[in-house]
Parts: structure tokens; sequence; C-alpha cells
């Protein structure tokens, strides 16, 4: 039995925005990781008023926010990784399904 009998006559679907979408993925993840790295870095020598429980206080809320964004960029890019996978997937070659003889097929039991 051949398990990956391509369909006879099928034609592939061109690929289309999810494989710029795909190639885009890395490039999203990274900058969407140094960002917020730099910006958390940067928040120590820009919050500068206040006493120094105030300021500690400050820099931790701005780099609790910065680790919540670089959690949310990450999802967002496994979440469209996925997606386009998927896509890309379904835009492949179609394959012929095995029949399998069903006995109750024409008359069901009772």
């Amino acid at each position: 039995m051949n398990w990956l009998q391509k369909l006879p006559g099928f034609q592939k679907t061109p690929y289309g925005l999810e494989w710029r979408l795909l190639r885009l993925m890395p490039t999203v993840g990274l900058f969407g990781t140094l960002l917020p790295a730099l910006m958390a870095f940067a928040a120590r020598f820009f919050i500068v008023e206040g006493s120094v429980a105030e300021l500690v206080r400050r820099i931790q809320v701005f780099d609790f926010i910065m680790v919540g964004l670089v959690i949310f960029v990450w999802t967002l890019v496994v979440t469209v990784t996925i997606g386009c996978v998927i896509v890309w997937l379904m835009k492949g070659p179609a394959y012929v399904a095995d029949g399998f003889e069903v006995s109750h097929s024409d008359a069901p039991r009772r």
C-alpha cells in the first residue's frame, strides 16, 4: 500500500503571504526581544526622580512591563509561525485517501 500517493492532476497552490510572514518571524522575534531589553536597560538612566525606594519600585515595574512585552511578542511569533506552517502544508500536494470497506455503508445495522 502506497501511503503517499499523490492525487493525479492536482496543481499546487503558489505560496503567498504565509511564506513572507514565515521568513519575517525570526526578525520580529529578535527585535521584539532586543528592543524591550534595551528599553529596560535605558530606564536605569532615565528614571532618576524620587527616593531610592521609589526608584527601585519604578524600575522594577518597568522591568515587569518589558518582560510581559517580550512574552507577548514570543507568543505572537509562535502563533503566527504555527498558522503559516499550517497554511503552507495545506497548500502542498494533495494525497489520495485509501478507501476502507465499511460493512454497514449501504444498509445500516439495527
